[in-house]
């Protein structure tokens, strides 16, 4: 008799967590300055990377390349990539595509109308990255997955110009810029869908892109405190989430396959992988520097194994907030070596720009208040001056005391 209340108990704990987890996850965004961190991160890698390669772009994904329009287009015939730079042959289209890719990514490392400017730079990303495919050193795979993800998330809900927009005039979409915005953005999208630039999947996903903000727009100009726009809310805490936990689970997964693929190669196993890499020209520009640490046959073998050890470890400490951090801060300081010794500066500037998705929220609340000369104010007052950004995100958003983002980034 007594088993049938204790069972009871059980499931209505059980419904009451689960309800709490549904409403926890529907109901705010989560990880607002891990995703703001990430959305600066690869914008700005991005952005300093195009601009850097300005005086080399033609030849890196323009007319003068070795890799000529009529491959391009057999390739992407092929593996049914999206290139806008397939359009057209012309020097003029190149030039334009590459400034509004150099211009989108300024916008969206300053957060301005977040939902365009995302779509946008996922725009030049994949153009200029799929009309050379071999132009890259590791890091262009990672930009150009995060690319893709940065659309799903609302990484403007703290540190950017639309989260200011919102707490000065009551919305993030307020203003004639949106619209204007989305106006030029449909001009372009029907053009392409007219002239059928577009295979079906990309047709349908850009289409869905634009009804969606548009649908937006209008409800969080025309009934922004009715039940649409308490639904969109819902939907967009939704897809934010699934696509932080994605970049999360990639995060994850490179490091994953890195570490166990160098368990299997004989020079990382005998501790000797680093001291190759260090004796190429390519990779030494610093060769004072290079060889003194190739001379050091204890700190070869100390880095190589520590390499691997990190790499295998972290995917499986994610949840264990002391050890997370210890190993995040390493991989950060290796991808910080990387740049130095390796002169693979994009590389690893990609690759901390992906890791700080893991970087506690207490952490990046006070480096947000140091950065803005605020370093007297707590965590609490910093967080409330972040407001809602193009997000839009409910109130209550996820703080540094919210148990899932302790459990995801604490």
């Amino acid at each position: 008799m007594s088993r049938a209340p204790a069972t009871a108990g059980t499931a209505a704990r059980a419904r009451a967590a689960a309800a709490r987890g549904i409403a926890r996850v529907s109901g705010r965004a989560l990880g607002p300055y891990q995703s703001a961190v990430v959305r600066i991160g690869f914008s700005a890698t991005w952005l300093f990377f195009l601009l850097r390669e300005f005086p080399h772009r033609a030849e890196l994904y323009g007319p003068d390349g070795p890799w000529s329009f009529a491959l391009g287009e057999r390739l992407i015939a092929s593996n049914h990539a999206f290139s806008v730079l397939m359009w057209s042959d012309s020097g003029a289209w190149f030039e334009t595509v590459y400034a509004v890719s150099v211009a989108s990514s300024l916008l969206l490392m300053l957060g301005w109308r977040t939902r365009a400017t995302s779509v946008v730079f996922m725009v030049g990303v994949l153009s200029l990255q799929n009309r050379s495919v071999f132009m890259g050193d590791g890091g262009d795979n990672v930009i150009h997955l995060m690319a893709i993800y940065l659309v799903l998330t609302r990484c403007a809900q703290v540190w950017s110009l639309d989260a200011r927009r919102a707490r000065l005039r009551g919305s993030a979409s307020a203003g004639a810029a949106g619209p204007v915005l989305w106006g030029v953005l449909g001009a372009v999208f029907a053009y392409g869908a007219v002239t059928e630039r577009f295979g079906y999947g990309w047709l349908a996903a850009f289409a869905a892109l634009w009804v969606v903000c548009a649908l937006w727009w209008m409800v969080d100009r025309y009934e922004p405190e009715g039940e649409g726009r308490a639904v969109l809310d819902v939907l967009a805490n939704l897809v934010h989430n699934a696509g932080l936990l994605v970049i999360m689970a990639e995060v994850c997964l490179i490091y994953a396959t890195a570490g166990w693929y160098k368990i299997q190669g004989s020079r990382w196993q005998d501790g000797t992988a680093l001291y190759y890499p260090l004796g190429l020209d390519y990779f030494t520009p610093w060769p004072g520097l290079s060889g003194l640490l190739a001379g050091s046959g204890t700190m070869v073998m100390l880095l190589s194994y520590g390499t691997v050890a990190v790499q295998v470890a972290f995917p499986f400490t994610v949840f264990n907030r002391r050890i997370k951090n210890v190993l995040l801060a390493l991989m950060m300081l290796e991808h910080a070596g990387i740049a130095v010794l390796l002169g693979l500066p994009f590389f690893s500037l990609a690759m901390i720009a992906a890791d700080a998705v893991f970087l506690p929220t207490a952490f990046l609340v006070w480096l947000g208040a140091r950065a803005s000369g605020a370093a007297g104010r707590g965590p609490a007052s910093a967080a409330g001056a972040g407001g809602s950004g193009a997000g839009g995100s409910a109130p209550g958003g996820s703080g540094p005391g919210s148990g899932a983002e302790r459990a995801l980034t604490g």
